[in-house]
């Protein structure tokens, strides 16, 4: 993955394998941890979320020699979680926003023995979830820190918080739910700060999505603990009545009472600006990276829309109230606060 380096734009990427690999703390950086769950896949949504923190970042700061005289930048440092076992540290150092990726296999990685039904090839070791859930106990605990997280990383939050089980999606759904598809909104969710202005502007709560998931997650029985929240669940088809499938959740707000400050989904908001993610999807090809097959499911994805509407336009709203826009308000409360620490 290339961008212009740091002196040019007010970023940064650093990938971490091995230890050796982090860089040291920077008082002008504002690390953002990125879990990439992908397990060494080729995929398109580890770097959706990476552009995704480049574009909000060019928002935030200005270019190198403009306006902004603390050389300030966001540096987005992805660690490699399932494959090298790498964990970032927790809260209350370098780090106060945590983002996680999709990826591949099963939501267990003590069910990933590369055969079974629900693994996708996939075999690992699964020492690195026993310090993630760890992780995931801090970020909980530390008021001022954030996590956002999709599709795999959802999956492992709702195992790690006991609030629903991963249930393979068997032949009576229909197998692996893949595409642009369509969720409803939690009535709950009618009545959260920030996700109301969301139930505001759809039809019947029911919002457009790019689905990409071969396993459920079904709720645990009775009501959820006191500030945690659903959010989306699944619908029968589209247009259907809502399933038993959650599909977001709020496990903890922000302070101030708006935002939600730990939050997960079961879609894939990140992958939201069509014409770049079909120009990733060809440098992937050019590259050798994936084959023709996994170029053509993707592309098929990207372009299906639905008769007498702008799906395009409606996947991109949801992708803003369910990922761009929390996103944005953590990490420009980050780069405030590291401004005004320069200037003290």
């Amino acid at each position: 993955m290339s961008f212009l380096s740091k002196h040019e734009l007010p970023f940064e990427y650093v990938r971490v394998e091995r230890p050796e690999d982090l860089p040291p703390a920077d008082p002008r950086a504002v690390d953002v941890a990125v879990l990439d769950m992908n397990h060494g896949w080729p995929n398109l949504g580890h770097d959706s979320l990476v552009h995704s923190l480049f574009d909000i970042s060019g928002e935030l700061l200005p270019h190198a020699g403009e306006t902004d005289v603390t050389g300030v930048r966001v540096r987005a440092i992805s660690f490699d979680v399932r494959r090298s076992g790498m964990i970032p540290e927790p809260p209350g150092g370098r780090f106060s926003l945590y983002v996680g990726t999709g990826g591949p296999g099963s939501l267990d990685p003590y069910e990933n023995d590369g055969s079974s039904e629900g693994s996708q090839g996939i075999r690992e070791d699964p020492s690195w979830q026993a310090p993630l859930f760890r992780l995931f106990d801090r970020i909980l605990a530390h008021e001022s820190a954030a996590l956002l997280a999709v599709c795999h990383t959802f999956g492992v939050m709702c195992r790690w918080s006991e609030l629903a089980r991963p249930v393979l999606r068997g032949p009576e759904k229909g197998g692996k739910s893949a595409g642009v598809l369509e969720n409803v909104l939690a009535p709950e969710a009618a009545r959260h700060p920030w996700f109301q202005r969301f139930a505001e502007k759809l039809r019947g709560g029911r919002l457009r999505i790019l689905d990409n998931r071969l396993f459920d997650l079904i709720p645990r029985p009775g009501p959820f603990p006191p500030g945690m929240m659903p959010i989306g669940w699944e619908t029968l088809g589209v247009g259907g009545p809502p399933g038993e499938a959650i599909t977001m959740i709020e496990f903890a707000r922000d302070p101030g009472g708006t935002m939600p400050r730990i939050f997960g989904v079961n879609h894939h908001p990140e992958v939201a600006d069509h014409e770049r993610q079909l120009q990733i999807v060809d440098e992937k090809l050019a590259r050798g990276e994936v084959s023709a097959r996994w170029v053509a499911e993707r592309r098929e994805a990207l372009t299906r829309a639905f008769p007498d509407e702008n799906s395009e336009q409606l996947l991109a709203q949801t992708s803003d109230y369910t990922l761009w826009e929390p996103m944005r308000f953590h990490l420009e409360r980050q780069v405030r606060q590291r401004i005004e620490d320069l200037h003290e």
